[in-house]
């Protein structure tokens, strides 16, 4: 995909046409997903890999409508950082955007989702199909004890573990505190968590219809390996993913004000 032109912030936030072309793609985007809730509805009754196959195909979807209409595409780096073994994967959160490219960037991740999303008619039935992992966030130790548990299972048909440790999207600049389950799948899985860092919300704000044109970049670090202790793993993992984050929002910041 060939990048397209950015803009400053300023300009961005007046122009009519970036306007315009956020409707297009956000009309685009409703009705590809009304298609495919559809069109997958029989998938319920077929294996669990061919729920997956189309939870990656609308994601392709998804991420094709985005550049074509609104501008934005994406790069990933770091690929042959993530381990040959299955793993968790740490990324931070700031935007819609990293939830719907997960399944185009790993193989077949089970992603760790509050459990409400789960409920939803037709869509919540496809997430539970493909293997997602619903968590119960007012359940305490019993929803540590659950995501433990369907972690294990999920590692052990070969998924990789995706879990936002902020637990919420965070404004770009801005830290939401470190929820401890990502902590507890560190200590009992024995694998190794790979952190995730990128810089969606410079182009697609948290809670924003404004999609600005640019350039995603998604970055895997360098995997923290089982062995340390609760304290020095969290550490740690604050440390690399924030600071990759910021270096991540820094270098979208130039190109915007270079351009």
């Amino acid at each position: 995909m060939s990048e397209p032109t950015s803009i400053t912030a300023d300009r961005v936030e007046s122009s009519p046409t970036l306007v315009a072309r956020s409707l297009v793609f956000n009309l685009a985007l409703w009705l590809w997903t009304g298609v495919m809730v559809i069109a997958v509805l029989p998938l319920l009754l077929c294996p669990r890999w061919t729920m997956v196959a189309a939870g990656r195909l609308w994601q392709r979807g998804v991420q094709r409508l985005l550049s074509a209409l609104a501008g934005l595409s994406y790069e990933v780096r770091g690929r042959e950082r993530i381990p040959a073994v299955p793993a968790v994967f740490a990324f931070k959160h700031q935007s819609a955007w990293e939830t719907l490219v997960l399944h185009l960037v790993l193989a077949d991740p089970a992603i760790a989702l509050k459990r409400e999303l789960t409920q939803i008619p037709l869509f919540g039935w496809y997430l539970s199909h493909a293997g997602m992992i619903g968590i119960d966030r007012a359940g305490g130790g019993r929803a540590l004890r659950s995501l433990i548990e369907e972690s294990r299972a999920a590692l052990a048909r070969g998924s990789g573990i995706v879990i936002f440790p902020e637990g919420t999207r965070a404004p770009v600049g801005e830290r939401n505190p470190y929820h401890p389950g990502v902590a507890a799948l560190y200590l009992h899985l024995d694998c190794p968590v790979v952190p995730v860092a990128l810089n969606s919300g410079v182009f697609w704000p948290r809670r924003s219809f404004i999609k600005r044109p640019g350039r995603i970049a998604l970055e895997f670090l360098p995997p923290i390996e089982p062995g340390l202790d609760r304290k020095r793993f969290m550490a740690e993992l604050e440390q690399r993913l924030e600071g990759a984050t910021e270096r991540l929002i820094a270098e979208a910041r130039q190109a915007h004000t270079a351009d």
